[in-house]
């Protein structure tokens, strides 16, 4: 059910509604996955996308993905779409993040300059079931409690947690009003006080320092990590290859002044995406230098450039981001995109779920030095960006942070669909939770095996991995 619909139903018809899609899937069908000789070849699917990607760069995508199950999984958000749409559904739609893994749930900055938690990354966000975003969740839950040699009852812990966490707070996001839903935010400082009670000393401690370390990752942090003065003028980019190579050293002086006149004019253009005082704004800096980045897991290989631009003086920086938008990997199975533009999708997905955003985050469409039109989104590099350290938690703590990442997702999906259906497809029993610590378990087995199928293909000289 999408929100427009939801729009003309009494809350009484909307829970019934909710309540009718248990015929379709009942809440412990959840539990089954059992991949049947139709599903694709999880190498050829990555292939795919990889044929659309920079050449150079797709051997560190592998050999990022090959080096653990975990990191696997972060770039394998194609494989698990390809497993769940084609699987019933429930039908109840939301906004999602369709990568939601756990660690793309942080600590980020707020306009107002409050500390947030909430989703971070959107590349693959389109509308589709609510339960597709959960099931990633718990997913990444217990490949990084595997990870952690967590016993079978830690883990089933942890994503209970997660999920009843989801659940919950659906319930709670049920009984609001409308924009009531819309302003719930998730405040780093109230969540630390909520946990204090929970956590002992040194995790207390632990969280103290992530906050803080969050606060330090901006613009400035980014500015001196990043950049170096150059034989006396502006500070420049600093090249670190083949993961942050200067558009000066990337290409032949006619290629490159092409190029740098794409990235120019995607950033004059871009601003059209922007609101007017954000447009002003942006009016103050101009670019001084730009880089070619590899970024993440899943996305490496795709283009993605990072642009230093300088207000007032050399020490009033502003590091942009401008990162290729192609496709959703939902898109064959989930609701077609509003959009034409595959950067406008992102951005579009981005403002719905979350509380609150970059204020620099717009799209625009360019034309390449290849004659190929690409889409892009913009945003800052840095800006207050706090990530978790899953490899340093032990159970207790993940449990917790699996309780903040459930709860989050509630709130993001409330906001553009419709709580009173999730939550009445929920209930208030435990069948949705215990279905899902189940799924979890066996798609972790699944990816385990798809990890396996990547080291093979290398090892048969298939695919090319390199570590960097």
């Amino acid at each position: 059910m999408t929100t427009a619909l939801s729009d003309h139903l009494s809350p009484s018809e909307r829970a019934a509604y909710g309540k009718a899609a248990r015929a379709r899937v009942p809440r412990t069908g959840h539990a089954a996955f059992e991949p049947d000789g139709r599903r694709p070849d999880p190498i050829g699917v990555i292939e795919r996308q990889s044929a659309e990607r920079v050449p150079e760069l797709v051997p560190i995508r592998y050999g990022r993905m090959l080096e653990s199950p975990f990191r696997f999984y972060r770039g394998a958000a194609a494989i698990m779409a390809a497993d769940l749409g084609p699987a019933p559904h429930t039908g109840i739609t939301t906004q999602l993040c369709g990568d939601a893994h756990l660690l793309n749930f942080r600590l980020l900055a707020s306009p107002e300059r409050h500390l947030l938690f909430d989703i971070n990354d959107f590349d693959e966000t389109l509308p589709g079931p609510f339960e597709w975003d959960v099931k990633r969740l718990a997913t990444s839950f217990v490949i990084a409690a595997r990870a952690n040699a967590f016993t079978a009852g830690e883990r089933r812990a942890i994503v209970r947690t997660c999920v009843q966490a989801y659940r919950t707070r659906m319930h709670d996001l049920a009984a609001m009003r409308t924009l009531d839903v819309w302003y719930a935010q998730d405040d780093a400082d109230q969540l630390q006080a909520i946990l204090q009670e929970r956590l002992d000393k040194n995790a207390r401690r632990r969280a103290s320092r992530a906050k803080a370390k969050a606060r330090s990752r901006d613009n400035i942090q980014a500015f001196d990590k990043l950049t170096r003065p150059a034989d006396g003028r502006r500070r420049r980019i600093n090249p670190d290859p083949p993961l942050i190579t200067p558009i000066a050293d990337l290409l032949p002086d006619e290629e490159r002044s092409e190029l740098e006149r794409t990235l120019r004019g995607l950033l004059q253009s871009y601003r059209r995406s922007l609101s007017p005082e954000r447009r002003h704004l942006l009016s103050r800096f101009h670019p001084v230098d730009m880089a070619r980045k590899v970024v993440g897991v899943g996305s490496v290989g795709t283009r993605c450039w990072i642009v230093l631009m300088l207000g007032r003086d050399d020490e009033d920086p502003l590091l942009l981001q401008a990162k290729e938008a192609g496709e959703s990997v939902l898109a064959p199975y989930a609701a077609a995109a509003r959009q034409r533009n595959q950067g406008q999708r992102v951005v579009a997905g981005q403002r719905l779920m979350q509380a609150a955003g970059d204020i620099f985050l717009g799209w625009d469409r360019v034309t390449g030095i290849d004659g190929r039109q690409r889409d892009f989104y913009v945003r800052q590099l840095h800006d207050w960006k706090g990530i978790a350290q899953p490899e340093t938690m032990p159970p207790d703590t993940m449990e917790l942070f699996g309780r903040l990442c459930g709860a989050s997702l509630a709130r993001a999906h409330a906001r553009s669909g419709d709580p009173i259906a999730i939550a009445a497809y929920l209930g208030k029993s435990d069948a949705f939770d215990r279905a899902l610590a189940e799924f979890a378990e066996s798609y972790a087995d699944q990816n385990e095996r798809d990890h396996r199928a990547l080291a093979d293909a290398v090892e048969g000289g298939r695919v090319t991995a390199q570590s960097v």
